[in-house]
Formats: structure tokens, sequence, C-alpha cells
């Protein structure tokens, strides 16, 4: 049996605007390792952030497959597919996507609303998330309240709320000043350590040196290494 925890087969994904066809993705064949770091890199506008999506369930294909544990998702519900993102994927994109109307805390919290954690066990788990990333005494705040860096910390810990097995990540620390990026890499570098897959989107090449594999879109196909 393969280790992969993802795989994809000849996945495709065009884009139709009035008569013109975007071929964002073009039979794009690969296999992330169980508990690897990964990076995807390549020019902006070329297909990273749109393999992303296709391979944490958040759009479909147009041709081809995405395999999560060897469940071919592209084949799943919707209803199917969101409880798997639920229980399998967490994301964290470049800026932040955190409620501004909700502290730290309640971010957190909230994630777990999809998942199978009981409502009773959601606060001390959101808090336990905070300590993890460093932020405890940042619960009562809300994401005006925080630096770049700290709200990115909270949407790691969102990430984590419901334990997935996969992080999926675009531009994580594109947003961020030199400092808190390495705020930011030194607490990704941890869930790692701990067993997690992490995938990251980057235009980072120093982050990129860091992975385990390094997977390179160019014009939509994946770049053979």
């Amino acid at each position: 049996m393969s280790n992969a925890i993802i795989r994809t087969e000849n996945l495709e994904k065009t884009y139709a605007r009035s008569t013109v066809k975007t071929h964002a993705l073009k039979s794009v064949s690969m296999e992330i390792p169980k508990g690897s770091f990964s990076c995807i890199i390549g020019p902006s506008g070329h297909g990273k952030s749109t393999l992303m999506h296709l391979l944490g369930g958040l759009d479909r294909p147009t041709n081809g497959s995405v395999f999560v544990e060897d469940v071919d998702i592209v084949k799943l519900n919707d209803s199917k597919l969101s409880e798997l993102r639920a229980q399998k994927i967490g994301f964290v994109f470049q800026f932040f996507n955190l409620l501004q109307n909700l502290t730290a805390l309640e971010n957190i919290a909230t994630a777990m609303m999809f998942g199978k954690i009981p409502p009773n066990e959601h606060k001390k788990r959101a808090e336990e998330l905070l300590e993890l990333v460093g932020l405890s005494d940042k619960a009562n705040a809300k994401p005006s309240e925080l630096s770049g860096g700290q709200q990115q910390r909270v949407s790691i810990a969102r990430a984590l709320a419901n334990d997935p097995d996969i992080l999926l990540m675009d531009e994580p620390t594109g947003n961020l000043d030199s400092e808190s990026e390495e705020d930011v890499l030194k607490y990704i570098f941890e869930v790692h350590k701990a067993g997690k897959t992490i995938v990251i989107v980057t235009h980072n090449n120093e982050l990129a040196k860091k992975a385990e594999i390094v997977y390179e879109i160019r014009d939509g196909k994946m770049k053979a290494p």
C-alpha cells in the first residue's frame, strides 16, 4: 500500500469565461507522503493555489482524481466532502480569514462546530491550542487587536482545532514581516514534528529549501524534479 496521504491522477482544471478557456492545471499527477513537509512553488498565476484548493476539496477538478487516504474526494457529494474536510484537513491562508467579531478563543472554538469534538470540550481545546502557539494571553483579543503574526498563529491553532492529519497552507507567511514570519514558521515546524502532514504553497525560496519535498508548477504542469 502506498504511503501517500494525498495523491492525484491526471488532475486538470479549466476555467471558462465567455468564449475564453484558461487551463489552470494540466494532467498533474503527484503523491504527498504521510507525515511529510512539502512545498509547492512556481511563478504567480501558474496554478499553485488552484492545486492546493483541489487537494483540499475546496474546488472540484475538470478532470482527474484526488485521493485523500485512498478516498477519491472528487466522487464525494458536497455533504461527504465537507465532512472529510472538517475531520482530515486544516487550512491556513495568507490573509488569515479570521472572524473579526470573535475573539481568538472563539475563532478556534467555532471551527470545532464542524468536527466531532464534543461541545463541552471546545473551550478547553481552544485554550490548549492557544497555548501551543504561544498566545494564551491573547484569548480574549479580537483580530484587530492582534499583530499579523499573532493572527496567523491563531489561524494555525484554528486549523488544528479538529486534529486533522493534513495542514494545507497558502502563502502562510506572505503577509508578514521578517520577525513575525520567523515566529509563525517556528510553530509550523513544531506542528510537523508532532506528526502532521504539511503542504505549503509559497514564493519563499528560503522556506522551500527547508522542505523535505518540493513540487514545482509551471504553466499548469508539474515540473519533473
